[in-house]
């Protein structure tokens, strides 16, 4: 909303200083410190509210070390870091940008299904919260709707290093420049690789000519796949104080830079990756983002004063997915989100594991002695905030290499 209003300001009434508003850079500290501001300053009265309303965890009997001192703490904390994001993009992003508009309906969307579960788990009384399969049909139309659009909207073109096309001199027909051609594309990046692009319709090459037309039989399911893999990911990695909206601020952090410099022209031909016009603007998004999570750690950090419960998980999964997807690095997510990996493939192995040695053996056996595989460290008596600062150091560690990625090929 102010963009547009310093659009009108410096344009048509000249005023001066009004232009500054044209910068992402600009706007996207000013994002991130009005979100940062305000998940700190009303997120006390949030958790009141919350507190008021006995919106409490009701937490299982695990047998870990200071469980039941969390019995009762407000949990639904997620809609801080939801009203802290959106709020300030709404003021400061470009409202019409097709990837800006996708970030406010996954950020809606998913944010709608964690409240649903929450409130079953809370005022319900259920502690299986909404039934898993209404959570994937969930996950999945946002897929339908986020692939749908990235692969049919007009707004969404790339350019890559080849696409250019020559402009002559009228009066010669010399070539004078190479103008970017920006066409419709389901390529991607392929990290560490030299020519590191991939186009999902290659996979449909063996069908003769015309394959590419449909290419949207790949990329739309592999899209859903991803936004439900990285959600869920997040969510089984809010397991303890400070350890999802931590590591998460480093991921988005990360993909961030990814985002400015594919959206600038400048910075994409240096760095010779895909340049992505309007993707920059997700700067802005991404600015809100971080700041929400880190003002949201104010009060998660241990002991948690808030959990931010599948409200807020479900949302930071389903945004990461999407941002990453948006600016075609989606191939990264493997480590750039190697925390929520692992965090996914403990859980898998143990619950696979277990059944495979109770059918052979007539006694399930464990890998970990708890999954996910935050809890396999609590058993073994290391306190939580160790636990949360190492898997912050590790996430760092990823981001970097992650980062590293534009250039080591």
């Amino acid at each position: 909303m102010l963009y547009y209003l310093f659009e009108y300001l410096d344009k048509t009434l000249n005023v001066t200083g009004a232009g500054v508003f044209q910068y992402i850079t600009f706007r996207s500290a000013l994002a991130f410190m009005l979100s940062l501001l305000l998940s700190t300053i009303y997120g006390k009265r949030v958790i009141n509210f919350l507190r008021r309303q006995q919106v409490g965890e009701t937490v299982r009997e695990l047998g870990l070390a200071g469980q039941n001192e969390k019995a009762g703490t407000p949990t639904m904390g997620g809609l801080i870091i939801i009203f802290a994001t959106l709020i300030p993009v709404v003021l400061f992003a470009k409202l019409q940008n097709i990837y800006i508009l996708l970030l406010i309906v996954t950020t809606l969307w998913m944010g709608t299904i964690g409240f649903i579960d929450d409130y079953i788990k809370i005022f319900k009384k259920d502690k299986q919260g909404l039934k898993g399969i209404f959570k994937v049909v969930g996950q999945v139309g946002l897929g339908l709707i986020v692939g749908t659009v990235l692969y049919f909207s007009p707004a969404v073109t790339i350019r890559t290093d080849t696409s250019t096309t020559d402009i002559f001199k009228e009066s010669t027909k010399e070539v004078v420049a190479q103008a970017p051609v920006y066409e419709k594309s389901t390529a991607t990046t392929i990290p560490f690789f030299k020519n590191n692009e991939f186009d999902y319709a290659e996979v449909l090459a063996w069908t003769g000519e015309g394959y590419q037309d449909w290419a949207w039989l790949i990329f739309i399911p592999v899209v859903i796949f991803i936004i439900t893999a990285v959600s869920n990911g997040a969510n089984l990695t809010d397991g303890i104080d400070g350890l999802a909206a931590g590591t998460s601020a480093i991921s988005v952090l990360a993909l961030g830079i990814f985002t400015f410099v594919s959206g600038n022209i400048i910075f994409s031909n240096y760095l010779n990756i895909m340049y992505i016009p309007n993707s920059g603007e997700m700067t802005v998004f991404i600015a809100a983002f971080v700041g929400a999570l880190v003002g949201f750690l104010w009060y998660n950090s241990y002991p948690a004063s808030v959990f931010m419960g599948d409200t807020g998980s479900l949302t930071i999964g389903g945004i990461i997915a999407v941002l990453a997807i948006a600016v075609r690095k989606e191939m990264l997510i493997p480590l750039l989100c190697g925390i929520f990996l692992v965090e996914n493939l403990s859980v898998v192995i143990q619950v696979f594991y277990f059944k495979y040695t109770k059918k052979r053996f007539g006694e399930g056996q464990r890998v970990f002695l708890m999954a996910p595989l935050h809890h396999h460290y609590q058993k073994k008596g290391y306190h939580e905030s160790k636990i949360v600062t190492r898997f912050w150091i590790v996430a760092i560690m990823l981001a970097i290499l992650s980062i590293v990625t534009l250039k080591l090929r």
